[in-house]
């Protein structure tokens, strides 16, 4: 807990200043507040000799000035703190989403997306509330014990110690509730940050679970997983109830002994009348803080939890990065010649026994080019396209764009260079048009935007987007699942396109076409890609057919490298792969058709469903 809470002492380094006048202000607000039993103790025994009217009027001003002068206090304590940890919550929000942007693909493989959203939101909030709080809190609450217990001594020291013979057992109590509550504190917000990935994947996979009819079984795991969160609250809960049952229980019992105690020592005439009030009213304001430190502890067992899973993919290390000095690159003047040589590639997580998917690969493509990547699923072709822009980087080999490794220039020059249409098409909650046109150069004029922006949707048969209820200007829902597949393809592909890249990287881009549309397509990307270096990963013949040369992968090496009608010739091999991915392609389009089918009968079936209501 100390190494994480010196770590957040450095986050916050920028408002220690107004942190220590936070701390200040609630330092003295609690001092000022355990001046007032001494004024206490004052009056009772003055009243005891000598009932004077001007003693009673100066000893309630002086009360009186005491708290108004705790409440501003506490005020500016909320003051200094509670804006600039603002400042500090946004600052580390800010860094944690550069960070999962930065990562490399393969981090995001390994994390669930539920997992990083909670850490962002929920862990972060936490993070906020101790720095604003839950800090200057403990100290406030410990010198306030301590000073407190001090005033106590100084007004009996028989009923000090039974107040301090309980806190001994609340500290032993303290201690063995920090260990038990924090591992399931850490358990309780992992199984929240896996609750939300399965409601993000829920949502997002909704139609495959309506039109298969999976809706109860999804419910039926989503529910298992809630109860195993409700019960891990419940041992939380119960945690807390009993520590706060002995934080209470305890003090008091503490008091109701020092009471009988007292009136004894009172009556014997050991300590005064005043004495005793003050010690009542100086113990009652201890008991506060005491009760206060349970909490608090509580808040930083959570907050140190919170600490660490943000650290944890703080800590995470990116091996994809833009080296110290980059080569200079010119998108304007890239001719855009990719060569791969000896390019091999594994997934971190594959066993040591799997050979690479990538096997020594040799491969060049030419300035302008179109160059098909055919082969069985598996073989490779997608994790190739990949390694160019180096959304993952190549375990072996080098990877060249116009002779310059791309390792070393810098990632969004590289980046700039090249665009990537994925075969799963995602889109943004956002305008058609602010999708299309991610990838295009932002200082360029409007004039120049729309007349891409319509040459790229014209490229992709994506027009209808100019019917959509506001045009190019109408928002498509999350991940574009307003759309159909082929339109969302069809955007993603026309986003490609607006990018103007020298290096175009198209992984079946037109899976998800019908074959007429899919032959307007291609007859408009022969016109486009000319002068554009293209790497297309193909199914159909169709789609190879718009390559200027094919490469066929098969366990993890090019092994043939050719026109298509010559392999079709020359090679035994390249002819049962082509045929192969022809029925492949056949049977995908006929489950694309049948999830369609029934997608429009779960429609069918909600909207009869709405109507019998």
């Amino acid at each position: 807990m100390l190494g994480t809470m010196s770590r957040l002492w450095q986050t916050v380094r920028p408002i220690r200043f107004r942190l220590y006048l936070g701390l200040l202000s609630a330092l003295t607000a609690s001092l000022v507040a355990l001046m007032i039993p001494q004024v206490l103790e004052y009056l009772v025994d003055q009243l005891a000799t000598d009932a004077v009217a001007a003693t009673i009027w100066t000893g309630g001003a002086i009360v009186l000035g005491l708290g108004l002068l705790e409440a501003s206090l506490i005020w500016l304590r909320r003051t200094f703190a509670v804006a600039p940890s603002t400042t500090v919550e946004k600052q580390i929000r800010v860094n944690f989403y550069e960070k999962i942007q930065n990562m490399p693909v393969s981090f995001h493989d390994g994390w669930g997306s539920g997992q990083l959203l909670s850490r962002m939101l929920t862990d972060i909030n936490q993070i906020r509330r101790w720095i604003a709080f839950g800090m200057i809190m403990a100290v406030t609450s410990s010198v306030t014990v301590i000073v407190g217990m001090a005033l106590l001594w100084r007004s009996s020291a028989i009923l000090a110690i039974i107040f301090f013979l309980a806190a001994v057992p609340v500290s032993v109590i303290a201690y063995r509730f920090n260990r038990s509550f924090s591992v399931l504190s850490r358990t309780s917000q992992d199984q929240n940050g896996d609750l939300a990935t399965t409601i993000e994947q829920s949502v997002q996979g909704i139609r495959v679970l309506k039109a298969f009819g999976r809706g109860p079984s999804a419910l039926e795991g989503f529910t298992e997983q809630a109860e195993e969160l409700r019960q891990t609250e419940v041992r939380k809960a119960t945690a807390i109830a009993r520590f706060d049952m002995f934080m209470f229980m305890l003090p008091e019992l503490a008091l109701g002994v020092a009471l009988l105690v007292g009136l004894y020592l009172t009556a014997g005439g050991s300590i005064s009348t005043g004495q005793l009030a003050s010690y009542f009213a100086t113990a009652t304001l201890v008991v506060g803080p005491v009760r206060q430190l349970g909490m608090l502890l509580g808040q930083a067992v959570n907050a140190t939890t919170a600490l660490d899973r943000h650290y944890e993919v703080m800590d995470e290390e990116n091996r994809i990065t833009s080296p110290e000095h980059p080569v200079r690159v010119d998108p304007a003047r890239a001719l855009g010649a990719v060569r791969l040589e000896g390019v091999h590639f594994r997934y971190e997580d594959a066993p040591e026994h799997v050979p690479d998917v990538l096997d020594g690969v040799d491969l060049e493509i030419r300035p302008g080019e179109t160059m098909a990547l055919v082969g069985v699923t598996g073989s490779g072709k997608s994790t190739l396209l990949q390694l160019v822009p180096r959304l993952y980087d190549v375990t072996g080999g080098t990877v060249t764009i116009d002779g310059v490794d791309i390792r070393d220039m810098d990632l969004i020059a590289l980046r700039s260079l090249t665009a990537f249409a994925f075969e799963d098409a995602t889109l943004f909650s956002d305008s058609v048009r602010d999708n299309v046109l991610l990838g295009a150069d932002p200082m360029l004029p409007e004039d120049e935007r729309e007349q891409l922006l319509d040459l790229a949707l014209r490229t992709a048969d994506a027009t209808f987007a100019f019917d959509l209820p506001d045009g190019v200007d109408t928002p498509i829902g999350e991940e574009g699942m307003s759309l159909s597949g082929g339109q969302r393809q069809r955007l993603a592909l026309a986003r490609s396109i607006a990018a103007k890249p020298a290096v175009l990287l198209l992984d079946d881009p037109l899976s998800a076409l019908d074959t007429r549309t899919e032959e307007t397509v291609t007859g408009r990307l022969r016109e486009v890609l000319d002068g554009t270096t293209t790497l297309i990963v193909a199914h159909r013949t169709s789609t190879v057919a718009l390559a200027d040369r094919v490469a066929m992968l098969d366990h993890g090496r090019v092994i043939e490298v050719g026109t298509h009608t010559d392999l079709l010739k020359t090679s035994p091999r390249y002819r049962w792969v082509i045929a192969n991915q022809e029925e492949e392609a056949r049977r995908d389009q006929d489950i694309e058709t049948l999830t369609g089918e029934l997608e429009l009968s779960a429609i069918r079936d909600a909207a009869g469903e709405g109507e019998q209501r």
